[in-house]
């Protein structure tokens, strides 16, 4: 007898069942049934954002090079999982095995890819300026906080790495929804994330409808800022409206051709914030001589 996989909704380090207890149908792309998926609600976005703020402090107070290891540690666990991530990109996009397995790859190595940023994207875009007097001047940067990410629709497992990856290496946390039509993969990939090392909360789950569960994040003064990338032009305006209100940043929507593509640091830089401090450089002696 085969025991079919009952998905859940990752937040905060666990797998709850949607508090409304409301389900959805996912099919394959010949609308043959996978499974149902939680259909999270409101209250599910808002528990999910007191998760992420809870975890911002240590995660984004860890050093970039923890955050690396951890991020490389979910490569090894997916690294791991390969043929079940493979079955379920294939059956969620309609691939063939071998294509499957070529974006679960992908998605392997954009984990390794951000895994090798963490540490070095403070010396890309911060650095010492110059200034006319005897001070340091220096910039730094630093993490926005919690940042709501709408995946991609049709990239169910790269495209969604893709957006979430970059968030949380630069010490953000991220409060995710799933691919309305293919959350499987996002929903398994919690299952990867609580057994890596990552500290729960820092990435939180959500599957359902996507107009649904985004206004309440948009609207949510605890949220910071807002990765648009998987609404519609008609949604994403009504979510930058809803995001004003509390001057979150917000990225909308741009086309991607290929998200295998490299990726760039646009999407760390994003939600970034650059802190700049002043410091007397001090004189050693009457030479005026400075240090």
């Amino acid at each position: 007898m085969s025991v079919l996989k009952t998905y859940k909704l990752y937040v905060g380090g666990k797998f709850p069942r949607s508090e409304s207890g409301r389900v959805y149908e996912v099919t394959d792309s010949k609308g043959t049934w996978l499974a149902n998926a939680p259909r999270a609600s409101r209250k599910d976005a808002r528990d999910a954002v007191v998760a992420a703020r809870k975890a911002f402090g240590g995660w984004s107070g860890a050093t970039a090079y923890n955050r690396g290891q951890v991020l490389y540690r979910v490569a090894e666990m997916l690294e791991g999982r390969r043929s079940q991530f493979v079955q379920e990109v294939a059956d969620a996009e309609g691939l063939s095995r071998s294509k499957a397995a070529e974006q679960v790859d992908a998605t392997i190595d954009r984990w390794v890819w951000y895994a090798g940023w963490t540490d070095k994207i403070a010396q890309v875009v911060g650095g010492g300026n110059p200034v006319a007097g005897p001070f340091f001047n220096l910039s730094t940067p630093e993490p926005t906080g919690v940042v709501a990410v709408l995946a991609p629709q049709e990239s169910s497992f790269l495209g969604l790495v893709s957006v979430v990856a970059p968030v949380i290496a630069t010490g953000n946390t991220a409060v995710v929804i799933a691919s309305e039509r293919s959350p499987l993969p996002a929903l398994s990939l919690g299952e990867v994330l609580a057994t890596s090392d990552l500290p729960g909360g820092v990435v939180n789950v959500l599957s359902g409808g996507t107009a649904e569960i985004a206004a309440p994040l948009a609207a949510h003064q605890d949220v910071n800022a807002i990765d648009l990338a998987g609404a519609g032009e008609e949604l994403a305006k009504e979510l930058e409206i809803a995001a004003a209100d509390n001057l979150k940043r917000v990225l909308r929507p741009q086309p991607v051709d290929d998200w295998s593509a490299t990726p760039g640091i646009d999407r760390m830089t994003a939600f970034l914030e650059t802190k700049t401090v002043w410091h007397p450089t001090g004189a050693l002696g009457a030479s005026g001589s400075s240090y």
